[in-house]
């Protein structure tokens, strides 16, 4: 049994409570990690063509309210 599989029967067998907690954990976890790579991404210029098209978008008046 791989360590993967080991986790995941501990998962199972939580309270709802705990599995609750740990869901939140988790998530909290995947998000600031999507956070840094999207600075991290913004700081090199990776994203600069989405400002660029976000202009030219409201430049042409292409842009509409959410």
């Amino acid at each position: 049994m791989t360590k993967v599989e080991e986790i995941e029967r501990e998962i199972e067998s939580l309270p709802e409570h705990d599995f609750e907690r740990l869901r939140e954990w988790f998530s909290e976890k995947d998000w600031g990690k999507w956070d840094r790579e999207i600075k991290a991404d913004s700081e090199s210029g990776r994203l600069d063509f989405l400002f660029s098209e976000a202009k030219d978008s409201k430049k042409n008046g292409k842009l509409r309210d959410l």
